[in-house]
């Protein structure tokens, strides 16, 4: 029996309190009736015996506290959910705002997700080329897998982003088994016409589902986004069989939208303001990626979030570590010098490439290869150290090659074009290239009998 109930007892921000109210449960929706009679959607989001907390989706504003009606629907928040979704624009809530209509629902499902019983989950094996050297051979991107972007404020992520959904695809699977669901929340109406303006113009709209919510949108709705679009991979992937990469931009946005709500409700603040509970609100979204023994698709997660003042030991981004399997980090240096896209190598990692690259899946030679170049890496920087101290011309003959590799590594392997598409086999070409700058003997992450395969002054 549907049961309407008229007035409140408290309307505080965009929270309303309800008194004397029966039989209803945690993140049930409800409709908030003016006395105009346009409604506005609300959750509830505390239970304290008989009394009732529910945000309000669109603001309280002009609502009254003795002739407004609040109507439960007796459900949580649900996604209609059909084949139709692909190639669909929403808002954050899941409505549709490309103005082809609604979606005719195959399945209509709870956006309130479980993430993934480990028992149930099966290790992955298969990566995701990028056609973005850096990221392919250095911190490769496996299919059930989360690989966290962390970024800066003013870099160039947006376009890493959509460069990813341009480009990403699965090795020997068929391109309508593999679809992109892109999530933003709190970004401007001009960074969201971007994506799609891009999307469009690079062919691919109809394999993307779009998840927008604009900084001007509720904040309630930024709380649900990465959940409703999160529901609309798991479904494409584990009732259609497809594999689906899950883009969030930003997690620090939604991550302060969670501190502003927490405040909202008056809990207790944790480290900078967020709330205790980040860790585990963060970790019931990024477990839901994975693959399921016995289902065929597969959801992998690629979310994105701005470190504030670029610093990796913000709650955000260290909490983010602690659940993720790796990072890939953009450096600001190298930004500033003009290298698109500026991944810094060393602090990224992909700890799930181990076991699915090399022989079979990659190439052979790829583990060896990523090895010595990271090594190579490295003593360029301890030698750019050396340098800023001594002087460049003080430096030995072996210092100042690194210093040589070191440049062309960043301007030749790192660096490439917004609308360069490599192949796993040219950016592994491509660094043994680099390694031309080195005598053999100083490879020594790489065995002789790969060096006298792929080494170009043997072939």
């Amino acid at each position: 029996m549907l049961i309407e109930y008229l007035g409140a007892k408290e309307i505080n921000g965009s929270l309303i309190v309800l008194d004397n109210i029966e039989d209803v449960a945690y993140e049930e929706m409800c409709d908030i009736v003016l006395a105009d009679g346009t409604a506005r959607q609300g959750r509830v989001i505390q239970i304290d015996g008989k009394r009732v907390v529910i945000e309000v989706f669109e603001g309280t504003r002009s609502l009254s506290l003795h002739n407004m009606k609040t109507r439960m629907k007796g459900h949580p928040m649900q996604l209609p959910l059909s084949m139709e979704i692909l190639g669909r624009t929403f808002s954050g809530a899941g409505v549709p705002i490309d103005g082809l209509g609604e979606i005719f629902a195959d399945k209509i499902c709870d956006i309130n997700g479980l993430p993934i019983n480990p028992i149930a989950r099966e290790y992955p094996r298969d990566y995701i080329a990028t056609g973005i050297s850096s990221i392919d051979v250095m911190s490769t991107l496996i299919r059930g897998q989360k690989l966290p972007i962390f970024t800066g404020a003013g870099m160039k992520h947006n376009e890493l982003a959509a460069q990813i959904v341009r480009q990403a695809h699965l090795q020997g699977v068929e391109d309508d088994s593999f679809a992109v669901v892109f999530a933003s929340m709190g970004i401007s109406a001009d960074v969201a016409e971007y994506f799609k303006s891009t999307f469009a113009k690079a062919g691919v709209l109809s394999r993307v589902v779009m998840f927008l919510n604009l900084s001007s949108d509720p904040v309630i709705e930024r709380i649900l986004t990465p959940r409703c679009a999160l529901t609309a991979a798991e479904y494409l992937a584990y009732e259609l069989g497809m594999h689906i990469l899950v883009i969030m931009t930003d997690m620090t946005s939604y991550a302060e939208a969670v501190r502003e709500f927490s405040s909202s409700k008056g809990e207790i603040p944790g480290r900078k303001g967020y709330p205790g509970y980040l860790y585990s609100d963060l970790a019931s979204i990024y477990e839901r990626a994975g693959i399921v023994k016995g289902k065929k698709g597969s959801v992998t997660q690629l979310p994105i979030l701005t470190m504030p003042n670029d610093d990796i030991t913000h709650p955000v981004p260290d909490l983010t570590g602690y659940i993720t399997e790796g990072q890939i980090v953009l450096d600001r240096a190298l930004s500033a010098k003009g290298v698109y896209p500026p991944v810094a190598v060393l602090p990224s990692l992909s700890r799930l490439m181990k076991d699915c690259i090399g022989d079979g899946y990659t190439r052979e030679d790829h583990s060896e290869l990523a090895n010595q170049l990271f090594s190579m890496y490295a003593k360029v920087v301890d030698a750019r150290a050396l340098s800023s101290v001594i002087g460049e011309e003080e430096l030995s003959d072996k210092d100042k090659n690194y210093l040589k590799f070191g440049k062309r590594f960043e301007d030749e392997f790192i660096s490439q074009g917004f609308d360069e598409n490599r192949s796993m086999e040219d950016s592994l070409n491509l660094g043994w290239e680099l390694l031309l700058t080195f005598d053999e003997g100083e490879l020594d992450r790489i065995k002789k009998e790969t060096i006298k395969k792929y080494h170009k002054k043997h072939s």
